[in-house]
């Protein structure tokens, strides 16, 4: 299973942190370092700063001399920064990911606590293999047909590597809090066949029954507070180590941004309060999608599946209604 410690990218973030408040406390300027130290480029302290490099003992222990930390100060950084340097041993972890899924592994690592929305899809963390596999294959058709060159790895890969990440939601001990605001969208007629359908919302029933998952449907004619209209994906992360900041992940079509401005993050955690506030609550989300799987098995012919009035077959056909790899 993923080990609940902090990723080395994230023990990155945590040291860049501390050591840019060390020097503002220390009234040092950047340029100032560098020539008290000796370091030959400028640019080293700024990725530091910014978790951008893996960080040298030596270099970091100059740095915390110069900043006059205490000695537990000192003890404490310097091993969040060999952590920061293990990239090898914590990818042991992780033998199937793919670069990009090693990304989303390396946030999800010693969360304590996970928000997710997504406007057209179900969440990665929550995907059955086929609806992955699904997603995965579409829109590596869409990215051919732009000219874009084809990834390396095989699809089966990544559906690993997704699954892999989920075992987040069950390791013991200390598994996070995951909320998810879903849309009814992404449980829809286009979102793939009626038999991935079907094994996705029983997924999703067994998931809403533990304890430490909340899932929230999003009926699609139900008014968000103030008429707001969610524009794209995000996710909030907050870790088991209060000192590390907490993370905002806007998911894009073709790109991703991550946040940790706590001017940002706040907007979003006012925005996720206003999705589930209008969403069902977790029972009566339960509630739907017990009887959506059962109108699903129901339902027989493609042209028949209810979510909804039916207005065209159901295309047996891969399609997505949003680029994304998470």
């Amino acid at each position: 299973m993923p080990p609940a410690a902090p990723s080395p990218i994230l023990r990155r973030r945590r040291l860049g942190v501390e050591l840019r408040r060390l020097r503002e406390a220390a009234g040092l300027t950047g340029d100032q370092v560098i020539e008290r130290i000796g370091w030959a480029s400028a640019s080293k302290l700024s990725r530091l700063e910014n978790g951008r490099s893996r960080p040298d003992p030596q270099d970091v222990g100059d740095l915390l001399d110069l900043y006059g930390a205490d000695q537990a100060l000192h003890d404490e950084l310097l091993g969040i920064t060999n952590e920061a340097g293990d990239m090898r041993g914590w990818l042991k972890n992780f033998p199937v990911m793919t670069q990009q899924q090693r990304g989303w592994a390396e946030l999800e690592a010693g969360c304590a606590e996970i928000c997710e929305y997504n406007p057209v899809l179900v969440p990665g963390l929550l995907q059955t293999p086929g609806y992955a596999e699904l997603r995965i294959v579409s829109a590596r058709q869409v990215s051919a047909g732009a000219g874009e060159p084809k990834p390396g790895d095989e699809p089966e890969t990544e559906v690993q590597a997704r699954q892999a990440r989920q075992s987040l939601l069950t390791r013991e001990p200390h598994p996070p809090r995951y909320t998810a605001v879903l849309e009814e969208a992404a449980l829809g007629r286009r979102a793939g066949p009626p038999e991935v359908l079907h094994e996705q919302l029983l997924q999703l029933c067994e998931l809403a029954l533990l304890p430490n998952v909340a899932l929230h449907v999003l009926p699609r004619d139900t008014q968000i507070p103030n008429w707001y209209l969610p524009p794209t994906a995000f996710s909030v992360y907050r870790f088991a180590d209060p000192l590390d900041p907490e993370t905002l992940a806007i998911e894009g079509g073709f790109t991703d941004v991550m946040s940790t401005d706590s001017i940002t993050l706040n907007r979003y955690k006012v925005v996720f309060e206003w999705l589930c506030t209008a969403a069902l609550n977790a029972s009566d989300t339960l509630s739907w999608l017990i009887e959506a799987t059962g109108r699903l098995t129901e339902a027989g012919p493609p042209s028949t599946v209810a979510f909804g009035p039916a207005t065209a077959p159901i295309q047996r056909r891969r399609e997505s209604g949003r680029l994304t790899d998470r």
